[in-house]
């Protein structure tokens, strides 16, 4: 062998010797550092949200060329990678309610020449399938009493760690309620990344989440924090968002696809949220006719137990425009929860709201007055079987669509006004207004008066919605005598009874029924009958 092949060789073998010295040395120091790493890693998590920590593995992963850098004084900017799993944060040691932070696998970044400064300084967290439990506030017991489970006492937060970025994939927030009966709040959070400019400072995040019901992906971004240790349902959180395609079907009775932006401020336990909604193709079920629908809104979720508060919602609907208020609450006792709503249509189109809850083409056409409260209990039954209404309306300007009840009421027109078939009327319901209720399926008028040329009825009485029957008893007054709603023979023959049907001030007075459907009315003479003024007055003069 000659001489310049024996220094290529020995070059080769002190060149082995010393990567193997560097892997050693690497291996002892990850095993030397990983120690620190953790204690650190422990206590900034104990601290930071006041829990009991429990961290099932942590590997250290220390470069190779690091022992060389630190001989030789470069150390700073040698990243040690970490990685664990199945770390699990139990506040103040609770083993009575879910963990309050529970992570699959987490990796971060250190610098390793800089462990010895303070604050320690790590660029970037990430975090696989987290699982956030935010327990009911007013219920955690505190550090040091006896109620507290961890019997250690509390300590002021000064963090010798400070968190640049964190990105979490794959995780779940739950809102715990304080009555464990209750089914829990909760979102699945796809992608999460927050960025942090120091302690004790709200984080500024973009996250994209799917919203349980109605099922859609709402993409949102803002701040969140500081984190509130000792009550984590009162931590900040306030932000902008987008809420696209969501299905209304997934609720009995309506359908429809959602797509919703706006602004929210609050905390996880309480959040307000202002912002707009859409819904180009609104329908109930039952009737099948899609309308646009577009809301304005302010809503306080309350999310410990997930009851909804609507400040004015602005709405709407094909061309008429209405106002809500209202509550979605659970009741004590109940599986579900219970809307209870007060709406407000000063000038609605008839023909809108008609076409939103019947079958087929509207009936009738106008303009709509409406107050009335709308109660929907938990909905275990379908929405049409509960839906409960309480409330007046009024029509001006009405029309109806059908020819014939037109032709009927054209005719009741004639007769109340004394005048020949081939004489003109104005084909409009001059005024219809009463007070309604519904339940059950049926609609129950206290009081129905509508009011036509010549011509007046006031009846009262049911609509079964789900078979179209009527049945309605009143009375009609005419104008006209009853010998001039006549022609002919007929005229001369009534004109001594005028003074039995004429009283109350008007021509006719007769109690009719109307029973049959919404498609064929009809209209009969009710002897005996009363209508709903003179109950009226019966229940006065009792």
């Amino acid at each position: 062998m000659t001489r310049r092949k024996k220094w290529i060789v020995s070059g080769i073998f002190v060149l082995a010797v010393i990567l193997v010295g560097v892997f050693i040395s690497a291996s002892l120091m990850a095993k030397r550092v990983e120690p620190s790493i953790k204690k650190a890693a422990i206590k900034y998590l104990r601290e930071r949200f006041e829990s009991e920590v429990e961290l099932a593995s942590l590997q250290i992963h220390v470069p190779p060329a690091l022992p060389l850098r630190l001989l030789f004084g470069g150390g700073r900017g040698s990243l040690a990678q970490v990685e664990g799993s199945h770390l699990v944060l139990r506040h103040r040691g609770r083993t009575d309610v879910p963990p309050l932070f529970a992570i699959d696998r987490f990796q971060f970044d250190i610098d390793i020449g800089a462990l010895i400064d303070n604050p320690k300084t790590v660029s970037r967290v990430t975090l696989d399938g987290l699982e956030i439990q935010i327990p009911p506030k007013g219920e955690r017991p505190n550090l040091g009493s006896r109620s507290d489970p961890s019997g250690t006492p509390a300590t002021k937060v000064s963090s010798e760690v400070v968190i640049e970025e964190i990105l979490v994939r794959n995780a779940h927030l739950t809102i715990i309620p304080r009555d464990k009966a209750k089914v829990p709040l909760g979102f699945d959070i796809h992608d999460l990344r927050m960025e942090s400019v120091g302690q004790n400072i709200a984080m500024m995040y973009t996250a994209t989440l799917t919203n349980p019901k109605p099922k859609g992906e709402v993409h949102s971004t803002g701040t969140f924090g500081p984190w509130m240790a000792a009550e984590p349902g009162d931590s900040p959180l306030r932000g902008a968002y987008q809420f696209k395609d969501a299905d209304l079907s997934i609720f009995k009775g309506i359908a429809g696809i959602l797509q919703s932006t706006g602004e929210f401020e609050g905390t996880l336990s309480s959040i307000t949220t202002r912002g707009q909604a859409t819904v180009p193709d609104f329908r109930l079920k039952r009737a099948g006719n899609p309308l646009p629908l577009t809301t304005h809104f302010e809503v306080l979720v309350d999310g410990t137990n997930g009851n909804t508060e609507l400040h004015p919602v602005v709405a709407t609907l094909g061309t008429t425009h209405f106002t809500t208020t209202g509550f979605i609450i659970k009741h004590d006792g109940d599986e579900r929860k219970t809307i209870s709503l007060v709406a407000s249509m000063p000038a609605g189109n008839l023909r809108d709201v008609l076409m939103l809850a019947m079958k087929g083409p509207p009936i009738l056409e106008g303009t709509l007055r409406l107050n009335t409260a709308i109660g929907i209990p938990p909905l275990d039954k379908k929405v049409k079987g509960k839906l409960l209404l309480d409330g007046t309306f009024e029509v001006t300007n009405g029309k109806f669509l059908r020819s014939r009840i037109q032709q009927k009421i054209d005719a009741l027109s004639h007769h109340g006004r004394g005048k020949e078939k081939d004489e003109e009327v104005d084909e409009v319901v001059h005024r219809m207004s009463g007070e309604f209720k519904m339940a059950d399926e049926s609609l129950t008028f206290r009081t129905l008066a509508f009011a036509i040329p010549g011509a007046a009825i006031n009846i009262g009485g049911e609509f079964d919605l789900a078979e179209d029957k009527l049945d309605f008893h009143g009375a009609l007054m005419l104008d006209a005598r009853a010998s001039e709603t006549q022609n002919g023979w007929k005229r001369w023959l009534l004109k001594p009874f005028d003074p039995l049907f004429s009283k109350r001030g008007v021509g006719t007075f007769l109690h009719i029924k109307v029973n049959g459907s919404t498609r064929d009315p009809q209209f009969g003479l009710d002897p005996g009958g009363t209508s709903p003024v003179e109950e009226a007055e019966k229940t006065v003069a009792k």
